[in-house]
């Protein structure tokens, strides 16, 4: 077994007024030649954006982005027609392939908009683009982890082009949950969203992440009430 802990503190940091943005690998202007990827996980940002603000139309290709709301509300539209609005609970996934256009705005003209952006290096390049759009009740993922991407279309939540499967979860303190991989080459990267959990003896705080690698199953102890973490099961080799 091997670990790969990465402290909230020692993340990309980058204030551009409208947008505070935290990189957990390199990313942008944030360049750090180790911190470039766990495996096909290429993308982890932790986004604030201010009310009425966002990004504007941009392009993307040949990438599965996930897009997770936290706090707030987010509208997005695309050049396949897509125009939808997102917030907690929501979970947005989408296959660039040979490439689309899209934009993301906070919807509120009051409060702050807190997202999980994250991309994963497809298994599969120059797909036709698609958009996906699902919804869990929060009361499901409590003491237990909730699966919300897999490689399997017909799978529960929703899919991408890759090995990998993305959990979330909360817990009250002294929680126990087990986590066994769906494929013994894979690693998984856990991000603690809030509160503090305990893997294989590492301590994590919020926003604090973990590589977990060569090891088939692992606990993860909740050692407060209301803690929530996202894990993400992806192949090491791309």
């Amino acid at each position: 077994m091997a670990l790969i802990y990465h402290p909230a503190l020692s993340r990309g940091h980058a204030d551009h007024g409208w947008l505070i943005a935290n990189h957990t690998f390199s990313f942008s202007s944030y360049y750090d030649p180790d911190r470039m990827n766990f495996g096909a996980l290429r993308v982890l940002n932790d986004d604030t954006v201010a009310p009425k603000m966002g990004f504007a139309t941009h392009p993307h290709d040949n990438m599965e982005i996930i897009t997770i709301p936290l706090e707030g509300e987010i509208t997005h539209q695309d050049s396949m027609g897509n125009e939808f609005t997102l917030k907690k609970g929501d979970i947005q996934v989408m296959s660039a392939g040979t490439g689309i256009l899209h934009s993301e705005r906070n919807s509120s003209a009051s409060e702050p908009l807190k997202l999980l952006q994250i991309w994963v290096i497809p298994n599969k390049r120059e797909v036709t683009p698609r958009y996906d759009q699902i919804s869990f009740d929060l009361a499901t993922t409590q003491n237990k982890l909730q699966q919300i991407i897999s490689p399997n279309p017909e799978d529960v939540g929703s899919w991408i082009y890759q090995n990998a499967w993305f959990h979330i979860g909360r817990f009250d303190s002294g929680s126990v949950t087990q986590y066994t991989l769906h494929d013994g080459q894979n690693g998984v990267y856990a991000f603690v969203i809030s509160g503090q959990f305990e893997i294989e003896g590492q301590l994590l705080n919020p926003r604090d992440g973990l590589g977990i690698l060569n090891q088939n199953s692992f606990d993860l102890k909740s050692l407060s009430n209301e803690s929530q973490i996202l894990l993400m099961e992806v192949p090491m080799s791309v």
